[in-house]
Formats: C-alpha cells, structure tokens, sequence
C-alpha cells in the first residue's frame, strides 16, 4: 500500500508470505510428498524403508508411523499430515500408511478440479458430505465380531501384521496377542499399558512366549536360590531391607574388640529381625524395590526364598496387578494377606544376569510377551508388529465390529459414494466422485506393490462387487474373492477413523489461502568474553589500577 508516496506496512518485511494459488500449490505438494514416501510400504507385499537417525543407528520398517515419526520433516502441511498417522496409531492402532495414502490423493484429486475452475470451499463441501456418507457405508457393511469369536481376533490381528513380520510366524505372533489382550479385557476395555513387553535378544523367534504373568529383568541375589518355587506366595516390599544410617553425623567410640563384636552383632540381628518377618508372614519370594543387604538375601536363600533388589517402580506395579500382592512400607505389618500368588516363579539365569517369570497368575491384570529373535533388529521390527496386532484386537474387542479387508470395502464405499454423488448434483457432485476415486486409490496401490497390473485389477475389482461387497484384491493370485472367506478382516474403527482423519487433514489444507513464514534471524556473532554469561551479575569487571 502506498500513501503519499510511503509504503505503509502492515506485516512485518522479515516475513515470506505466499499467497493464494502459489500458497494451496505448494501446500498440496508437500503432503503428495509425505503420501509418496510411504505410499510403497502399503498392503502385504510393501516394501520396507531403511531409517539412520543422527547416532548411526538403523530402523528397517514398512510401518507407516513409525516412518513418519523418525522422519525429520520441517515443512508445516507435511507435519500436519504427519499428525494424521500419529492420531490414527493412537486411536486405532493400524491403517496409518492408508489414512496417508487417502490423504494424498485426495487433494491430489483436489488440485484437479481447482485447476478446472472449482473453488477450494465447494471441494471442501463436497469432501465433507462425501466423509459423511463413507463413515455411514463402512459401519452398514461391518460384521458382527466379540471376544467370543477368538478364530475372527485372530484373523484381524494376523491381517494387520502381514507383510510386517515373517509369513511364517505370523499365526503364533495373531494367537499370543489376542491371549494378551483377552486377558487383560475387563468391562468392555482392554488397556494395553497393562501388556508388557519384553526383549529378549538372542533367542528364536518361533520361541516368542505369551505370559499370564510378570517377566521382570531381575534374578536372585543369591546363586544358590532355588530355579524354580511352585505356588509361590510373593511379598512386595517398598522400603530399603538394610542398616538405616543416622539422620545427622554420628560418632561411636569403641575401644575394645568384645564391643565390636557386640555392635556387629546387634547390627545384624535387626537385619535378621526384618527377615523374620517375611518368614513369618508365609513368602517364599520376595520383591523389594530398594536396597536389600546381602547378608538378609543370604538368610533368606537359607531358607529356601527367593529374594532380589531395586526392582524398577512400573515392575513393582505390574507385578502387584498380576499376583494381586500388596506392596508394604513397613515390614512390621507383613502379613499372609498382603502377599501375591502366582502358579510358577521361574529364573532364567546367567551368573548375575538373567530373568524372573511370574507364571500362571489366576487374574491377572497385568501379562507379559517376551519377544525373541536373533538379532535386535528383528526382536525390534517384530515389537512394532506386535504393537500393532495388540491395538487391532483391541479396537475389536472393544467395538465389536470388522469388516472386509484387502481393499475390499474401500472399493464397495467408492462404488456407493459414485451414486450417492450422483443424487447430490451441482458442481459439490464432481467432488464427490473425486472422494470416491481417493478411496480407489488404496486397493491400487495394494496391487500395484504386489507386482500387479493396477488397471486391471481394479476394474476386475469392480466388476466382481457388482455381485460380491466384500470381494478383495487376493495378492498371490490377482483375482478378486471374497475376503471374509479368506479371513482378511480389519477393524471398522481403523477404517472409520482413517475416513475422518484424511478427509479432515485435506479440507484443512484447501482452506488455507495464505502462509507466513518468519524468517530465523541468527544472532550476531559475539566474542566469548563480551558474552553476558561471562559476567558477574551486572557490574563491570574490577579493574587493577596502580599509579
């Protein structure tokens, strides 16, 4: 603006503003981008993404979020997309890689139709309705499924870890997390923080075990204690099992060997004095979450009881959730009744290092799954796997709803949303269909990783829905079947809030106009001893003046 021949500004000069067009252009490509990147990791066959952070480290995954996650991206629409996937792992678990997929090709579609003539906010209206219509057609075509039907837990779990961990573990890792997850479902919920799992690298992964129990890092102190104790009552104690010391500065003056003797007497007999008191109690196992004197594990192990030290707080809980034990402050007030139960206490040690199991605990609040694998690498890659597996069977058990996987009910809600478009008219219809042509996109690009003729097999999709709803993309064949025949099934909440995330994300996106970018001012280059830091409060520095 120009008055009188002075610019007048009324936003900053330091800022980049870009505006309009150029603005919803470069919005749209940065979340194409974030789209592409992951867009070959969908469906069984997708390829895997190897991650290096800063250390050296490496991450080998086709797991969407968590590539997303370790990405550093900086651009803000990429971000928001990125928030897409981290929104949808939290609420549902999986079908993060397709929310992104969606996300992307629906503004891709978007940019389309703007460059047609078609204003951002009738897309935006279009895409709103289309949403809403999708989230209704997805819940008509759900199936019935409870913790009831453990064969229909499993297949959910075993479809959303294909392609993420070996084909041919893939049954036992479905089994272990829908036995994790029922054991720990309590009035319509399943809390998975009460899932614990464990690393154990070096082993098998074919010996990956579920738990009805604790697996804590911790063996006894003792090496001589028992392996293993049947029916063990387990104490939990809070508080430090050793000579407390004085709260201020104390001297003892001892002058002959008879009174040391008597204060090293005296010193253990109150350490001994707090074992009797587990002994009394009935524990044959005891947990303590700070220090524990040696000379107490000793004669505990005398007598045929477990004991071990610093146990880790979240530990302590989880073995409180899974034995039902009580943890105590003052071992004075030990008794039978604040003690845990468990079927089995089990060391697997060597020399110092090794693991406790807590088996067979009758109610547990708490499980474990230890994970084994040969390398850490493949114990962590199966951990993701699992996380997911647990988060599906979740949102089943909880919802009690699936439906049709491998594309299969994307492509029945395109085919519906084309009609429905048809019955709204005005220019909203053209976004419609382009909402529908979106969903399409995910059983593409199913097809196109696997090695097939995209084309092909989504017409050959369509046909067959004509007679089939739930017919997906078989992947080792490239024919068109029924998918709950074949037991490929996903969560309805996956589905549902993969529609609500995406659809929310590119209406976001199309309605800004404008950006403004602060540009980062680097600060001035000072000498270390002009620094602020360097000086002493505020006063100058003294200075040594000699006439």
């Amino acid at each position: 603006m120009d008055k009188g021949g002075q610019p007048v500004f009324i936003i900053d000069p330091n800022k980049e503003q870009t505006k309009g067009r150029d603005a919803l252009s470069m919005n749209i490509a940065a979340a194409k981008a974030v789209a592409t990147i992951v867009k070959s990791t969908l469906g069984p066959r997708g390829m895997d993404k190897m991650l290096v952070n800063p250390l050296g480290d490496i991450t080998i995954t086709n797991d969407g979020a968590t590539i997303l996650h370790d990405m550093d991206i900086e651009h803000p629409t990429a971000k928001m997309i990125v928030e897409v996937a981290q929104s949808l792992e939290s609420s549902a678990g999986d079908g993060t890689t397709s929310a992104v997929v969606f996300t992307g090709a629906l503004l891709e579609k978007a940019e389309n139709l703007i460059e047609k003539g078609v204003h951002p906010a009738v897309v935006v209206k279009g895409y709103r309705l289309a949403a809403e219509k999708a989230v209704e057609m997805f819940e008509n075509l759900a199936v019935s499924a409870g913790e009831e039907d453990r064969n229909l837990l499993v297949k959910t779990a075993s479809t959303s870890i294909t392609g993420k961990a070996s084909e041919k573990y893939n049954l036992l890792i479905a089994e272990l997390c829908v036995s994790a997850v029922l054991a720990i479902h309590e009035g319509g919920k399943a809390d998975l923080k009460h899932v614990i799992l464990t690393k154990d690298v070096g082993g098998r992964v074919e010996d990956t075990e579920f738990v009805e129990g604790v697996v804590i890092d911790k063996v006894a102190l003792d090496k001589s204690s028992p392996l293993k104790i049947v029916n063990p009552n387990i104490a939990l104690i809070d508080t430090p099992m050793e000579t407390g010391k004085t709260a201020n500065k104390a001297k003892l003056q001892i002058s002959t060997v008879s009174e040391i003797e008597n204060f090293v007497k005296q010193e253990d007999a109150s350490l001994f004095k707090m074992a009797d008191y587990i002994i009394r109690a009935g524990a044959n196992a005891v947990f303590c979450s700070k220090g524990m004197d040696d000379k107490i594990a000793a004669y505990l192990q005398s007598r045929g009881i477990y004991a071990t030290r610093r146990v880790k707080n979240d530990d302590m809980q989880h073995l409180a959730d899974a034995t039902g034990g009580r943890p105590v402050r003052n071992i004075k007030e030990l008794t039978d009744k604040e003690l845990g139960h468990a079927g089995l206490l089990e060391q697997d040690r060597d020399e110092d290092q090794g693991k406790t199991y807590l088996r067979d605990c009758r109610g547990a609040k708490s499980v474990s799954i230890v994970l084994r694998g040969g390398t850490e690498h493949v114990v962590d890659n199966l951990e993701r796997a699992i996380d997911d597996a647990l988060r599906v069977v979740k949102c089943v058990v909880e919802d009690g709803k699936v439906v049709a996987g491998g594309g299969a009910s994307e492509m029945e809600v395109a085919l519906s949303i084309r009609s429905y478009a048809s019955s709204i008219g005005g220019r909203e219809q053209t976004a419609i269909t382009a909402f529908a042509e979106a969903l399409e996109e995910i059983p593409r690009t199913i097809a196109r990783n696997a090695g097939l003729d995209a084309i092909d097999s989504v017409l050959n999709l369509r046909a067959k829905h004509a007679e089939n709803k739930n017919a997906g993309l078989n992947i080792q064949t490239g024919a068109a079947e029924d998918m709950l025949e074949k037991g490929v099934v996903d969560p309805l909440r996956v589905k549902v809030n993969a529609i609500k995330a995406g659809s929310e994300a590119a209406t976001m996106v199309l309605r800004v106009d404008s950006m403004l970018r602060a540009q980062r001012a680097d600060m001035q280059d000072v000498k270390p001893e002009h620094m602020a830091s360097t000086y002493d409060g505020m006063s100058a520095p003294a200075l040594n003046m000699h006439r």
